[in-house]
């Protein structure tokens, strides 16, 4: 079976065998092979076989893997669906599942698992991502919209560009944030030092995160955010530069000694609600969702730890 992927964003200027072996998810050793046998190659350069090759902007890869033999990709059965009409569809994604499939993913999608589960999805966007206009990462839950019809996507996909859309997460960050609201404007774009990290860089895209403190811990402290634009990790990258990861979000600094004791295995953050104007009747919806219990228990955990510090501190 052939598969034909544009080069991501994130490889680009990357050696072939790098980029090859993060696409799959198999060893670099792995990635030569696949290159050697013509099984993963650069469109328009597939006589080169060269493993050293540098992926460029537009470059598009094809696989052929004849040894590849790869199960069904699951369902994710515990996906709620928390909205639903003839255009559209909200469901509060879970972590670990994947917006859409890509190359060296083998666990469940959003669009994936709405397909088997008989909703009926338009066929505009790319090939794999149709009906897709936003995407939440792997590791992060939360809504996520998916258009059911093609009047729903063209619309959805223009409000989410000119950010029409009203997109709010609450994450809890490390340490106590000085202001009680406040914006960060920083560029953002790919870190030297990581295939799949983002930094502030001035040669990065414009992000801007508005943020207002819900609760205060000391240690941490529980933000509303809104985003005006949607870099990849965008949270995530703003925050640690600021001297405050998420709780839990190891890629980005935070303490593992915080995280292991509040029963933390991925950065505590999640997608809370939705606002938008309905692409068929205009009217404006709103979408909310609740913590997922490993995000609830992390924060009640912290708010347990607040309150015997406090205590502590009284009796002294």
């Amino acid at each position: 079976m052939i598969k034909v992927v544009p080069a991501p964003d994130m490889l680009i200027g990357r050696r072939f065998d790098i980029a090859v072996a993060k696409m799959l998810g198999v060893s670099r050793a792995k990635a030569a092979v696949f290159i050697e046998t013509n099984q993963a190659r650069i469109v328009g350069r597939e006589h080169e076989r060269d493993k050293s090759a540098v992926l460029q902007a537009g470059d598009v890869v094809e696989f052929e893997l004849v040894d590849e033999q790869r199960p069904a990709e699951p369902i994710a059965r515990n996906m709620p669906i928390v909205y639903e009409d003839e255009d559209i569809v909200v469901v509060d994604k879970p972590v670990g599942v994947a917006a859409h499939a890509s190359v060296g993913w083998t666990g469940p999608t959003v669009l994936g698992s709405l397909l088997k589960r008989g909703v009926e999805i338009t066929a505009l966007g790319a090939p794999g991502r149709q009906g897709i206009v936003s995407r939440l990462d792997v590791g992060t839950s939360g809504l996520m919209l998916v258009c059911k019809t093609d009047l729903a996507y063209k619309e959805m996909r223009r409000q989410f560009s000119e950010h029409e859309v009203i997109k709010t997460y609450h994450a809890l960050a490390q340490g106590n944030l000085k202001e009680d609201k406040a914006t960060i404007e920083a560029p953002i774009g790919r870190a030297k030092v990581s295939d799949f990290r983002f930094c502030v860089t001035p040669g990065g895209k414009e992000a801007v995160t508005h943020w207002d403190v819900l609760e205060r811990f000391g240690e941490a402290t529980l933000a509303k955010i809104n985003l005006e634009t949607g870099r990849t990790h965008q949270i995530r990258v703003h925050f640690s530069s600021i001297g405050h990861p998420l709780v839990g979000d190891a890629m980005y600094g935070a303490n593992p000694k915080l995280s292991a004791e509040l029963g933390l295995e991925r950065q505590w953050l999640h997608a809370m609600q939705l606002e938008f104007r309905h692409p068929r009747t205009h009217v404006r919806t709103v979408v909310t969702s609740q913590y997922p219990a490993d995000l609830k228990h992390a924060l009640d955990a912290m708010r347990a730890r607040h309150t015997d510090g406090e205590d502590g501190a009284d009796g002294m």
